[in-house]
């Protein structure tokens, strides 16, 4: 199939091959179908405990579970977005406190930050504590992959009188930063805003 009034490229075409072919697969191959033609990988990284699955659900619209229950730290869920008419792969990671993996969690977040062709890292960090989960900001800058800072809980922050500087912040660590609160919805079009940046349309090939 072709669209013969725009490039074979363009989003349009992409959207309408993404809907004609997912009504002919079973339901259970959709989502394989879609990460092949999705247009750039995210991947959430942070400590536990900063909201970063809250996020994500936010961010996709799916309800995965919350909750530091043994057994689903391991866990890495995968869903998929649009952003500016794109098809996007965001993946949420355990938790991780350093690139020097000291547990099984942080051991396997660190395999999928190297592992994983990944077109940006959203690095979800809690408003009340910025200066202590710096530290795990800066290696992820030496990485090399794109960082974007999201500094979640701000509501939280406040009323304690903690105010973050976003565009301060953003100027001493070189990278774009975003002030939020997942729970409170806040801040989810300017992280958008900012991930658009990082999404790319490819050149799609498509064999029968």
């Amino acid at each position: 199939m072709k669209c013969h009034q725009c490039p074979d490229g363009c989003p349009k075409n992409t959207q309408t091959l993404n809907g004609f072919w997912q009504g002919f697969l079973p339901k259970k191959f959709r989502n394989e179908f879609v990460q092949t033609v999705s247009q750039a990988t995210i991947a959430l990284l942070g400590s536990p405990n900063v909201g970063k699955s809250l996020l994500f659900n936010v961010l996709t619209g799916a309800h995965t579970n919350v909750s530091n229950y043994p057994g689903t730290t391991l866990e890495v869920y995968r869903n998929f977005l649009t952003i500016s008419g794109k098809t996007v792969t965001l993946i949420d990671t355990p938790g991780m406190y350093s690139l020097t993996p000291m547990t099984e969690e942080e051991n396997f977040s660190r395999h999928l930050l190297f592992e994983e062709n990944l077109d940006l890292v959203i690095h979800v960090i809690d408003a009340k504590n910025v200066s202590r989960m710096l530290n795990l900001t800066f290696q992820l800058i030496e990485t090399q992959v794109p960082i974007v800072l999201a500094v979640n809980m701000i509501d939280e922050a406040e009323k304690l009188g903690i105010w973050v500087n976003e565009k301060q912040l953003e100027t001493s660590l070189g990278i774009p930063v975003v002030t939020l609160s997942a729970a409170q919805k806040r801040g989810i079009k300017s992280l958008t805003a900012k991930m658009t940046n990082y999404v790319h349309t490819p050149t799609l090939s498509y064999s029968y």
